[in-house]
């Protein structure tokens, strides 16, 4: 194994040569910085100004262009009824109503909404008036954390008007027809949002009863 010994001195100059190179590639690295950062700091986020109708009430906001609706109602308006959960699209939480058609606020864009109208569950009732279905849901006790409710009941709200204005499903026995509201049509209609308590039971009743009464 003579051949792997090295000397004294060619330690050190391998040494040398390492450490000369490690210098080398650093200042490079700091010259490179150095012509990248100016570039880095003119570049501005892009950003836009956006109307949006919110609750009956005129909202002007300017926005990066990144920003979800979703965020965009929670953390610049501070309306905080509506949820994050997934932030993918997959549970419901987030659901709002735009131009009367709901939504999932996580899956789109402010800026997608310019002039639109959103109502969020504040803008449906108050404590003191509540809208018939927040008042079914209470009723039935169609909630156990609460945290899936707001978007339960906004998508609610707006499956009943897609269902009375003849909207089918993937379920609907016919396209044109008009569909009773089974158990069946409701659970299809209403799967977009996830209760992990498993209240669906008290929802469902919650939505019948409202469905019953036309409102």
């Amino acid at each position: 194994m003579s051949h792997l010994r090295m000397s004294r001195r060619g330690v050190l100059i391998g040494g040398a040569a390492s450490a000369a190179g490690v210098a080398a590639s650093h200042g490079l690295s700091a010259a490179a910085a150095e012509a990248i950062a100016p570039t880095r700091a003119s570049t501005a986020v892009p950003s836009s100004t956006v109307h949006l109708e919110v609750n009956g009430r005129p909202v002007v906001l300017t926005l990066d262009n990144r920003t979800t609706l979703l965020d965009a109602l929670r953390e610049h308006l501070h309306l905080t009824g509506t949820k994050k959960g997934c932030d993918h699209g997959q549970c419901g939480a987030c659901t709002v109503i735009a131009d009367g058609r709901r939504i999932n606020a996580c899956l789109s864009l402010a800026v997608m909404n310019e002039g639109a109208k959103i109502t969020t569950i504040e803008g449906l009732g108050t404590p003191a008036q509540l809208h018939p279905m927040q008042q079914a849901f209470v009723h039935h006790d169609g909630y156990q954390c609460g945290y899936c409710t707001s978007g339960q009941i906004c998508s609610a709200v707006a499956m009943l008007k897609e269902w009375r204005d003849g909207m089918p499903s993937h379920v609907s026995a016919s396209l044109t027809d008009a569909t009773p509201l089974d158990p069946a049509e409701l659970r299809e209609r209403m799967s977009g949002n996830l209760c992990r308590c498993g209240a669906y039971s008290n929802i469902a009743e919650a939505i019948t009863e409202v469905a019953g009464h036309g409102a």
